[in-house]
């Protein structure tokens, strides 16, 4: 096997691997949250044991938790 038909080898296998993902991603929007998950409440009880910082939802969390002691102090 040559070196030319390698390269195109190796650049049609990442070219596909980018396909399957981009339609899996797409395909992964587009599907209904399963039945009792669209109901959950996120609160810091819920994310309590949870140590990630960088996790969106604490974040949310603690911007809630600062916009209530804001509201309060202005009060």
């Amino acid at each position: 096997m040559t070196k030319e038909i390698a390269f195109i080898i190796s650049i049609a296998i990442i070219v596909l691997l980018l396909v399957i993902f981009i339609v899996s991603f797409i395909i992964n929007r587009k599907m209904p949250k399963p039945e009792g998950c669209s109901d959950i409440e996120i609160n810091d009880n819920n994310c309590g044991a949870c140590n990630n910082l960088d996790c969106r939802l604490k974040r949310k969390i603690k911007i809630e938790e600062l916009k209530k002691e804001l509201d309060k102090e202005e009060e």
